[in-house]
């Protein structure tokens, strides 16, 4: 079926499963979950037990897994995260979907979830296909603005080639960085995991399989939903706060 969608925003039960009155559950079914992967039990049976406890929901589910880790992660993760400031005169390497998808959603009123290891992650799902929304160019241009000024070298976009539409994204992305004058470098790979997770430069991605193997990573999409985003609908799963309700 064609993807017709204009804005990368809420699916249509997400108030409800997000709810103020749903985030108690959600926190603690988070918490049950990076306490099973502290020690040492498998993801899956971990949050089926966390799931069912509190009765939630698949999307539900799907967002306490983007949210939970264990204790070790986390402190890996948090050792070899940089600040902005450390950015200057660097190469930054973007995982260009997972940071793309997150601002987009952040634009358009969608579910953010703030992670147990400190990172923005979204509920979108690509199935194989990208499609440009009204969020795309803004998006670009404030993850553009924000890295032009924190003095980045040169930045280097990898996109999923088996992706549908990544060729498009690649031209958008190659004429919003000529038109700006921003060293902008995009590339189309099969894997950018892989490439992302073997390099010494800095990433810029919110994937956890990533963060678990880069030396140095940026916490790109938080930080610019943060300094761009005032209006972003954040569910905090972190262990550490509330949930921010979306706009009426």
């Amino acid at each position: 079926m064609p993807d017709h969608r204009r804005h990368r925003g809420p699916h249509p039960q997400d108030r409800q499963l997000f709810c103020a009155e749903a985030v108690p559950d959600l926190q603690a079914a988070a918490s049950d979950l990076a306490w099973l992967l502290t020690r040492g039990y498998a993801s899956a049976s971990s949050l089926k037990l966390a799931g069912d406890r509190y009765a939630l929901d698949a999307r539900q589910r799907t967002a306490v897994a983007r949210c939970a880790c264990g204790d070790a992660q986390r402190e890996r993760r948090r050792r070899h995260q940089l600040p902005a400031n450390e950015l200057r005169g660097e190469e930054l390497w973007i995982d260009g979907y997972n940071v793309l998808t997150s601002l987009e959603a952040a634009l358009s009123g969608g579910v953010v979830l703030h992670a147990r290891d400190g990172c923005y992650r979204d509920l979108a799902s690509m199935h194989g296909s990208y499609r440009k929304v009204e969020e795309t160019l803004p998006a670009i241009e404030i993850l553009g603005e924000l890295i032009a000024s924190w003095g980045v070298a040169a930045c280097r976009w990898l996109l999923d080639q088996p992706v549908s539409n990544s060729g498009r994204l690649k031209t958008m992305l190659r004429e919003i960085g000529e038109a700006n004058r921003w060293p902008w470098q995009i590339e189309l790979v099969a894997d950018p995991d892989t490439v992302l997770k073997r390099i010494d430069q800095i990433v810029a991605t919110s994937d956890s399989d990533i963060l678990d193997h880069a030396q140095r990573w940026f916490n790109l999409a938080r930080t610019a939903i943060e300094r761009r985003v005032s209006q972003a609908w954040i569910v905090d799963l972190s262990g550490s706060g509330s949930a921010v309700q979306p706009n009426a």
